[in-house]
């Protein structure tokens, strides 16, 4: 029977219980404290990167110091050494955290669907939860998303990888040789899209797309690629949920749209804040003015729009519902209310109170109105902003001029709009501007370039997915027969990694197939023969040796191979040849035969 695989002196590895892009979690045992705790171990092509080992020594360090009822804790961490596909020897990162039973977000929207609105706030609540402690702690997540959060099998909520998303986010050599990126694309905040910093905030965003998604069961964004996902992150409105799912309250509408503001500035400034506003949307109280803004500038309405709520059924209906003219809703007043619920005093003052607020109201309108007309004769001339976006820069500029508008054009780089082409615009078409005004534009400046990134260890998929990532068009799969890496794992490019190249260019990735040729071993010294058959990885083995008396041969050189040279086998495959000895020397038998004498003086008769 093997051994269990011990790591630190302390913790046996088990069977494999989860896998990821970038690790696999395994059960395991704590042999110290006798307890059941769960192992990630880091893929070694990660470990390989010497920036990715330092910044993940120091997040799992912080992470380490987290310690809160919504956050898996991490018990311990360290480093493992193992030897990857080449034969090297690789320090692998491994971390070491509690057991969580339960599924994680992602299994149960694949087997249920969308989750119950109510349901989906309490989750997203906790979420919150966590990460208003963590942001507090000074750790932001970075990639919070349904497949790193747990639902324990009694409800709890545990968010999961804590420091890791932080360290492969802030390696650029490992960034794109994970496959976890792909997923990740569909929560990334619009500033993580851009590659600009992130923050507390950034958390929020990608919270939204979550919350989104547990709502109706899709991401807000979608598309064939990852590129093609970011590009809607930096420049979409997403869809309010209810277009998806009608029973979806608007004040969930609100609370998604709020926290997924492209501006930062304008979203969601911290997990409390938003934590609220769930709150009060599953409670059918009312959300904050902000996230009410939000949602009437999507709708095209007033932010004291009302917001229907849908109520949860599993909570029972108030008989005496408060209204929140008659003050905070708490025990006291619905006690009061059950007493007397036909006191003729209460409800004149609450129609008091209605009456004042719609007096005050009229004679606001009636100012604004008054002061339209004061104000009429001394407003500024304005002009309609035109469609700028696929114009040239040129015939943007005479667009607006026409209109006595001025162009402040700023030049990106784009892989899919010709060079000199209008992108977009910060003003929409139609807008009234005071003439005079300016009107921004991104204007393409071309592809742009970007640096091979390395993809020698990938998984071929992986490493189509990190050129594609780095701006590049779909590269070229070729298959080689190289024994440096195991079948379908790329063993480089063409250009080479590292090489500065224009993004419309079309990457060469060299894939291993699996299979090598086999050297030329006849007439080699069986030493040399053995060299060359385990230099491509291949299994030499001595097979017959046949005397040989041909002075010319040397003893040990190769008569023959079982595999011709130049054939192709699979890595791994037994040459088999057959060597030659040196022949014996001939023996050579010489015969004396002894004759007896015949009579005295005579001798025998000789025979001719």
């Amino acid at each position: 029977m093997t051994a269990a695989r011990l790591l630190g002196g302390r913790y046996e590895v088990g069977e494999v219980i989860g896998r990821g892009g970038m690790a696999d979690v395994h059960a395991g045992y704590d042999t110290r404290l006798s307890r059941q705790v769960a192992i990630k171990l880091l893929r070694a092509d990660l470990a390989r990167d010497v920036t990715f080992l330092s910044r993940f020594r120091r997040e799992a360090q912080s992470a380490a110091g987290l310690s809160h009822p919504n956050i898996v804790a991490i018990f311990d961490s360290g480093e493992d050494t193992t030897t990857d596909a080449s034969g090297a020897s690789v320090q692998v990162p491994y971390i070491v955290m509690e057991v969580v039973r339960g599924q994680t977000l992602r299994e149960q929207l694949r087997a249920h669907g969308p989750l119950a609105v109510h349901e989906a706030s309490r989750v997203t609540e906790e979420v919150l939860a966590a990460l208003a402690y963590s942001h507090r702690m000074g750790i932001v997540h970075r990639d919070i998303k349904p497949a790193n959060v747990m639902v324990g099998a009694t409800g709890e909520v545990k968010v999961m990888d804590f420091g890791i998303a932080r360290a492969v986010a802030d390696s650029a050599a490992t960034m794109t040789q994970t496959s976890a990126v792909i997923g990740t694309a569909q929560y990334l905040s619009p500033e993580q899209a851009q590659g600009k910093p992130v923050d507390a905030r950034s958390d929020l965003y990608s919270t939204g797309c979550m919350l989104f998604e547990l709502l109706t069961g899709r991401p807000p964004f979608v598309g064939e690629t990852p590129v093609a996902i970011a590009y809607q992150h930096v420049g979409e409105v997403p869809q309010r949920p209810s277009d998806l799912r009608e029973d979806v309250p608007e004040a969930f509408d609100a609370v998604v749209l709020h926290a997924m503001v492209k501006d930062r500035e304008a979203r969601y400034q911290n997990a409390t804040d938003m934590r609220a506003d769930l709150l009060c949307a599953r409670e059918g109280r009312r959300i904050s003015s902000a996230a009410l803004g939000t949602a009437a500038i999507a709708e095209g309405l007033t932010p004291t729009s009302i917001i229907r709520v849908v109520p949860d059924p599993t909570r029972p209906v108030d008989p005496w519902p408060v209204s929140d003219l008659d003050g905070p809703v708490g025990p006291s007043r619905r006690a009061d209310r059950r007493e007397n619920p036909e006191d003729p005093p209460k409800r004149r003052r609450a129609a008091y109170v209605l009456l004042a607020l719609a007096a005050i109201a009229g004679l606001a309108v009636l100012f604004l109105l008054g002061r339209d007309i004061l104000t009429n004769q001394t407003r500024p001339e304005q002009a309609q902003v035109p469609q700028l976006v696929g114009l040239t820069e040129d015939q943007a500029r005479a667009a607006l001029s026409s209109r006595r508008l001025v162009l402040d054009p700023r030049a990106v780089t784009n892989a899919s709009v010709a060079k000199g082409i209008v992108i977009d615009q910060d003003v929409p078409l139609g807008t009234m501007l005071n003439v005079g005004s300016s009107v921004k534009v991104n204007v393409s400046s071309g592809p742009g370039q970007a640096a091979v990134p390395v993809t020698a260890g990938l998984a071929k998929d992986a490493a189509v997915t990190a050129i594609k990532l780095a701006g590049f068009p779909d590269p070229v799969v070729l298959p080689v027969d190289d024994p440096s890496q195991a079948k379908d794992v790329a063993v480089g490019t063409d250009p080479a990694a590292g090489t500065v190249a224009p993004l419309t260019q079309t990457i060469t990735v060299k894939v291993a197939t699996g299979k090598v040729k086999v050297p030329q071993l006849v007439g080699k010294y069986t030493a040399t023969a053995q060299a060359l058959v385990e230099g491509v990885k291949l299994v030499y083995e001595l097979g017959d040796q046949v005397a040989t008396a041909d002075t010319k041969v040397l003893e040990g050189t190769v008569l023959s191979q079982d595999h011709p040279a130049d054939s192709l086998v699979d890595v791994g495959t037994t040459i088999k040849v057959t060597i030659a000895i040196r022949a014996a020397a001939p023996t050579v038998t010489v015969t004396n035969t002894v004759t007896p004498a015949g009579p005295t003086g005579t001798s025998p008769p000789t025979t001719p």
